[in-house]
């Protein structure tokens, strides 16, 4: 199985994350994690290209899509394409459709054209479901910690339409699924095994 979280920075996804993994190994599961863009050399050093680069350093949207998919591309490569033939179970902080929201229904950039060089950089491969954390983007916001990163300092009318790329995403694609990130971390977290155990049989005894 295959699975990725995303959201508006300010959700809760590592929480989440790290619950949901714990939970899967519980039950014995080999559980690889990963983040994207990260988890390989390359994917890191773009990392800190992509999200911690001052304002010297200018990118262009279609740059900064085609960097996000350098990044996925090796971690597909390098990560998850080898774990999941072994028999694991993969959970991605961020994959693809990160890149769709962010560069296309945010940034401007063309939905299809970015789709299409997306199943160039994975080969394909998406996750079987994504999580989405929805949250209205004052209430994120007054939960971050730390400095902004490159793409949470583009305000608040950016976060809002990245909310919404979500939201159009999953009405598209039935494996997008929509979880409501307004309540407890406990109640945040029973949603999402909920949809876990809907959606793959092989967890309802675990």
């Amino acid at each position: 199985m295959f699975f990725s979280f995303d959201g508006i920075d300010g959700v809760g996804k590592t929480t989440q994350i790290e619950r949901f993994v714990g939970w899967l190994r519980a039950t014995g599961r080999e559980v690889v994690t990963c983040r994207d863009p990260g988890s390989t050399p390359l994917g890191e050093k773009l990392r800190g290209v992509l999200l911690h680069s001052g304002p010297e350093l200018l990118i262009g949207p279609t740059a900064e899509m085609l960097l996000y998919m350098a990044a996925r591309s090796q971690l597909v490569e390098e990560c998850i394409r080898p774990a999941l033939e072994r028999g694991a179970t993969v959970v991605s902080d961020r994959f693809l459709l990160a890149n769709l929201v962010y560069q296309s229904h945010a940034g401007g950039l063309d939905r299809d054209a970015v789709g299409a060089v997306g199943t160039v950089a994975t080969h394909g491969l998406l996750p079987d479901t994504v999580f989405v954390l929805d949250l209205d983007p004052a209430m994120a916001t007054a939960r971050r910690q730390g400095p902004d990163d490159r793409m949470e300092a583009r305000g608040d009318s950016y976060r809002e339409r990245v909310r919404q790329g979500f939201i159009a995403e999953a009405r598209r694609d039935s494996r997008i699924v929509m979880i409501d990130a307004a309540g407890s971390v406990d109640e945040v977290e029973a949603l999402v095994r909920d949809a876990a155990v809907s959606r793959h049989a092989e967890l309802a005894a675990s």
